[in-house]
């Protein structure tokens, strides 16, 4: 069998979905590429949904099953061998969730981060020490050496928007996050003024939605969509509770997503006024 693993990379997923199209456009079934690797037809699905890891012995013999060429299974070979290697974020795999590191590998991987946060500033965003008063919160049985690892983890997620290619953010926050005082009215007002500076770099957008504009779509929680330039991924929807997340990939529940960030954008105070928005909200603190 095919080894197991918490969660697959971005390009085990990429990989996972041409091995599907090569097998479908080859003609050859699940039955058929079983045998040539002689698995049960489980193993096969699962390797194309990214849910076990791409053995290379097996990924070559699918590959000469379906008909492939040499030159063309050595470039996949090799695309396979990269996507099996752990991300930055495997170091951090002590206090990082198993439902959490997909989420990471899809936001190394997007060019556009959509996002709604009704509870806090976006982790993207956050300071240090704001960073540190919210996780405390989060996880109040953490010893010092844990929540410093989480702290960690979470600025060293941020140099994604400082990065060459970085993707685009455009977030949106409510009004509640602004005024909730994570951290007392001092660590508030150096989370604004980060926020505030954030907005000069071209791929962060930044939008509030006031508590005077009423009930909009995105009432029921947070979440994020990631875009990507892969072809073969689409856009997918992570949605997180208390104990767990969602990742929502068919079209017509993405659409729904998409459409009520659109709507909220409109309610939302207007992207060129984000900044004086923020700094009338720090006047208060």
């Amino acid at each position: 069998m095919a080894e197991a693993r918490s969660a697959p990379t971005v390009g085990q997923m990429v990989l996972g979905m041409r091995l599907r199209a090569l097998r479908e456009k080859a003609g050859v079934s699940y039955d058929q590429a079983a045998k040539a690797l002689h698995v049960n037809q489980t193993t096969v699905r699962r390797m194309e949904k990214a849910e076990v890891g791409l053995k290379i012995p097996y990924v070559e013999k699918l590959l000469q099953t379906y008909r492939v060429e040499r030159e063309e299974i050595d470039a996949f070979l090799a695309l396979a061998e990269e996507a099996n290697r752990p991300g930055w974020w495997h170091r951090f795999r002590d206090v990082l969730p198993e439902w959490f590191s997909l989420y990471v590998s899809l936001e190394e991987a997007a060019v556009r981060i959509r996002a709604y946060e009704p509870h806090c500033v976006p982790g993207l965003l956050q300071t240090e020490e704001y960073a540190r008063a919210l996780l405390r919160i989060g996880f109040p049985t953490a010893t010092d050496q844990e929540l410093d690892r989480r702290v960690a983890l979470r600025m060293e997620r941020q140099s994604l928007l400082t990065k060459e290619g970085a993707p685009h953010l455009w977030a949106v926050i409510d009004e509640t996050v602004l005024r909730r005082p994570v951290g007392g009215p001092e660590v508030m007002r150096r989370q604004i003024d980060h926020l505030i500076d954030s907005l000069e770099r071209p791929n962060v957008t930044l939008q509030v939605i006031t508590l005077t504009s009423g009930p909009h779509p995105g009432m029921f929680g947070p979440f994020q969509l990631f875009r990507f330039a892969i072809p073969e991924l689409p856009d997918i929807v992570y949605s997180e509770s208390l104990t767990g997340a969602g990742y929502i990939d068919q079209r017509a529940d993405v659409a729904t997503y998409l459409e009520a960030l659109d709507r909220m954008c409109t309610q939302a105070t207007p992207v060129h006024h984000t900044e004086a928005y923020l700094g009338a909200i720090r006047k208060e603190l």
